[in-house]
């Protein structure tokens, strides 16, 4: 363990073997700090706030800040992050408002600069937000997607597994799962089929997700028959993309409308 001794390290924080916390940072009681995690510079580590292993917290970043919601009093709630994340430049991520509540960023995460989690937020494993993206309230980010920088989501929206949300992108609805949702008012532009590969989807998969798309945003079937023929695909990536429709409360960003003359 080495702590720069400019740092402000409260002798309530509980360390693990092998941190190392720079300049000026500062670590307040009752956090929990995993092994071979790096806080550097004027980052600041606020109370009930839990870190998992390996993590990286870069210059200027505040964990654990209380929340920005007018509901707030003070509450004794949490922030909790999992392992191997990195947390660039003047990054915020605030903990829940509500008693016993909890802020909670899975593990392999890359939250660039000045990017912003907000209080109930749940990130899976392996997302990635760009710089200046702003998650209101509540939002739900599934494993692996990709918000691109300058986007702002609001509260209490989801976005569904390897998804993609173009940069500057407004989200006032459910961003659907495996899809590229972009734009102001944001569409549905395609499967994010890069993100689909990389993640090891077989040319099956990606036809079976491609007939779904079809029937889904492009057949203007209402929402139950398009949902009913989507299930006789029986693919798995299909049966997670129905549930998440079915699960949705602010509706989901729709397709694009061609333009005129442009064939569905």
């Amino acid at each position: 363990m080495a702590i720069h001794p400019t740092a402000v390290v409260d002798p309530g924080a509980r360390l693990g073997a092998g941190i190392l916390i720079g300049p000026h940072a500062v670590i307040e009681a009752n956090t929990d700090i995993g092994e071979g995690c790096e806080i550097r510079a004027h980052a600041v580590v606020k109370r009930f706030t839990r870190i998992g292993r390996e993590n990286v917290v870069h210059e200027g970043a505040v964990l654990g800040g209380e929340p920005q919601d007018l509901a707030f009093k003070g509450a004794a709630s949490e922030l909790v992050i999992g392992d191997r994340n990195k947390i660039r430049e003047g990054v915020t991520i605030h903990r829940g408002t509500e008693p016993g509540s909890t802020t909670v960023v899975g593990s392999d995460c890359f939250l660039m600069a000045y990017s912003h989690v907000a209080h109930n937020d749940r990130l899976g494993d392996g997302v990635v937000l760009a710089n200046c993206a702003l998650l209101a309230g509540h939002v739900d980010v599934g494993d692996r997607a990709f918000i691109s920088g300058g986007v702002v989501v609001n509260q209490f929206c989801r976005v569904g597994r390897l998804a993609m949300v173009g940069g500057n992108s407004r989200i006032p609805m459910d961003c659907l799962p495996f899809v590229d949702t972009t734009g102001i008012p944001a569409r549905a532009l395609g499967l994010n089929v890069v993100g689909l590969r990389r993640a090891g989807i077989d040319a099956s998969g990606l036809r079976s997700m491609k007939q779904a798309y079809r029937i889904l945003l492009r057949s203007k079937l209402p929402l139950a028959e398009a949902l009913g023929q989507m299930a006789t695909l029986g693919n798995p990536l299909v049966e997670e993309m129905i549930a998440f429709i079915r699960a949705s409360k602010r509706g989901f960003h729709r397709a694009e409308r061609p333009k005129e003359g442009e064939a569905e």
